[in-house]
């Protein structure tokens, strides 16, 4: 999901780590043999049914993933309160999604922190997976992220990071790790500790997030020296907020073979219908989509909604379904609860027509969106 809303400085320095020595796969050979219980991943990719690639990786997730940003937040999500409710409400959310054939889950270190919550997401997640695993083996792909805190320095910072993100979840390895946000600085000590835990197998994939076209670009070059393939750049992108499309970030990631992640795939909440302009939503979200912005999505949202019938299904569904239609992007919305998680499942297994997808692009092109000064720096 998404970076912080404080921008923060990467540091860069020593504390630097050797990397093993030895071929990469003899490295992750020896590494599996230790691996602790950990979340099941398909050893298929590409061809499985229901599932793509990340990039030139060998991970197959799902082809929408789960957002776990608001499990265990105080601070954007959840009212500023985290109860038992909450709890077992998000616990609902994950075992539906599973049940509903989506398996891929996106964290990060900062979610549900002190610095944006009560409860580690991480934690929650890690939960959730043994308690399903109790009841039988399943098949979940664990993603989460480094965030770039301005007393990190180097390479070494990264699997340190990664090592406490693993106790939290209870895995020994993750499916995908990621950069949250560029630091303004030390950004290739940063690359370097994702390929060092590429090469001792505690992640099967990397990838970056809120990366610029250049700042990807320079990412996948610096990987590729290594041969560690980059993965994955997740981004903002929806269908009222495109900047992707229009920075070069998704005709990068096309031409380079690096899969688009997209957060906030219907707006945080936004294109599900559920707001106007006479109840806007509340909280942190109000200072965006205000009564005037939503008053001018209305055009849009009727047509989102008559599209939507013409498919029996409802506008979240049918958003969803026009950033899957993009080819090479895994939209990642949130799910609080066992109702969204179903409601975002029926984004699957259809697709809009051509036609639908570019009236959509068009009637979309009048909307302004929200920005995000992270991808432009």
């Amino acid at each position: 999901m998404a970076a912080m809303a404080l921008q923060v400085v990467a540091g860069s320095g020593g504390g630097q780590l050797i990397p093993v020595v030895g071929p990469a796969a003899h490295r992750r050979a020896r590494a599996a043999a230790l691996r602790l219980p950990r979340a099941v991943a398909s050893d298929a990719v590409g061809e499985e049914e229901g599932k793509v690639r990340l990039g030139g990786s060998d991970v197959a997730v799902t082809k929408l993933g789960i957002g776990a940003w608001s499990w265990g937040d105080t601070t954007y999500w959840n009212d500023s309160e985290w109860d038992d409710r909450r709890l077992k409400e998000a616990k609902a959310a994950f075992d539906t999604s599973i049940d509903n054939g989506m398996t891929f889950f996106d964290t990060a270190e900062v979610y549900g922190t002190a610095l944006m919550g009560a409860v580690n997401s991480e934690s929650l997640l890690g939960g959730f997976i043994k308690e399903r695993q109790e009841k039988g083996q399943i098949d979940v792909a664990v993603a989460t992220k480094f965030a770039a805190l301005p007393w990190r320095f180097g390479r070494g910072s990264v699997l340190s990071a990664l090592k406490k993100s693993l106790d939290r979840l209870g895995l020994s390895s993750v499916e995908l790790y990621q950069l949250h946000w560029p630091g303004l600085w030390g950004n290739e000590g940063y690359l370097d500790g994702l390929a060092d835990a590429y090469e001792q197998g505690l992640v099967k994939a990397v990838g970056v997030s809120n990366y610029n076209e250049k700042r990807l670009r320079d990412a996948h070059a610096r990987l590729k020296k290594r041969g560690v393939p980059l993965a994955s750049n997740q981004v903002n992108y929806s269908l009222i907020y495109r900047t992707p499309e229009i920075n070069g970030v998704k005709a990068a990631c096309d031409e380079l073979g690096i899969t688009l992640i997209a957060y906030s795939p219907i707006a945080q909440g936004v294109l599900s219908g559920k707001y106007t302009p006479e109840n806007p939503p509340t909280g942190p979200r109000a200072n965006t989509y205000t009564p005037e912005f939503l008053t001018k999505l209305q055009p849009l949202m009727n047509r989102i909604k008559e599209i939507g019938e013409s498919h029996g299904k409802n506008p979240t569904q049918v958003s969803l379904n026009w950033l899957t239609c993009q080819g090479n992007v895994v939209p990642i919305p949130g799910a609080k609860n066992a109702r969204q998680a179903k409601e975002f499942a029926g984004a699957l297994g259809w697709s809009l027509t051509g036609e639908e997808v570019e009236e959509l692009r068009s009637l979309a092109r009048e909307i302004k969106g929200i920005k995000m000064p992270i991808e432009e720096s």
